[in-house]
């Protein structure tokens, strides 16, 4: 059965998309068969896999409208393993047209239940909100992973979040679990970089993951050539951080 990791700030900016995409290309590379569901809609995952958004004409809307199934929004792409379920600028309507709609909060969760188990894995890069699709992402996940900027406001907002997943727990989905919490665009020459993963590992712990994601030049070029950093510079630094991310994630899933 596949395990469903929802990827969720309510922050902007603070590498959520570029850790969905990167992540699942290389949960690939590492021979896992993976589908990335972009449930933002601004639609960043879709295009940072080299897809037209424009010629989008079956996506997340579709599956949370119940329109479609997911099987017919299911989309290849370049990445060994990896399929994708797109998403386009309608998907700011949703939350609108699911207010007075039954179990709303269950729609997605109820769209992935026919295909859960083809997958290894399910990754859903959420909207920079708490809004109605990050709610049906969490009730539709076995676990959320948290990026962490290694910023001066990293942790402002964090607490909202974490409130957020129990309320989750509480009313939608007892089983949700927190993947963990993962430090990005780390710079090891700034003394706050530092400070915030010090200050980060003494608050959570365990629940930090081990690897870090470092700054890297390379790794914000590449969307602009709709490539994950596995394809666009397989020998990159951020290359080598999602690879040690997924293999962190896999052998905590074993």
């Amino acid at each position: 059965m596949g395990k469903i990791i929802s990827i969720a700030n309510q922050k902007g900016g603070v590498g959520k998309t570029t850790t969905a995409v990167n992540l699942a290309a290389a949960l690939g590379v590492l021979e896992k068969k993976v589908l990335l569901i972009d449930a933002d809609p601004q639609a960043n995952a879709t295009s940072g896999l080299g897809i037209d958004i424009e010629t989008v004409e079956i996506g997340t809307y579709q599956l949370l409208e119940h329109t479609k199934k997911a099987e017919e929004a299911i989309m290849d792409t370049d990445s060994p393993n990896l399929e994708l379920i797109p998403s386009h600028i309608d998907l700011v309507a949703i939350e609108l047209e699911l207010v007075d709609v039954e179990r709303r909060e269950y729609m997605l969760k109820e769209a992935l239940l026919p295909i859960k188990s083809k997958f290894d894995y399910i990754l859903i890069d959420c909207a920079p909100s708490l809004g109605l699709l990050t709610l049906n992402a969490l009730t539709a996940s076995d676990s959320v992973l948290i990026p962490i900027q290694c910023e001066y406001f990293a942790l402002e907002g964090l607490g909202k979040l974490l409130n957020t997943i129990k309320s989750v727990q509480k009313i939608h989905n007892e089983h949700l679990s927190i993947e963990g919490l993962l430090l990005t665009m780390y710079d090891s020459r700034l003394r706050l970089s530092n400070q915030v993963v010090e200050e980060v590992k003494k608050h959570f712990n365990d629940m930090v993951f081990e690897t870090i994601i470092q700054r890297n030049v390379r790794l914000s070029e590449a969307p602009s050539y709709g490539e994950s950093i596995i394809k666009y510079d397989a020998a990159s630094k951020g290359a080598n951080n999602y690879l040690s991310l997924a293999e962190e994630i896999i052998k905590k899933s074993n």
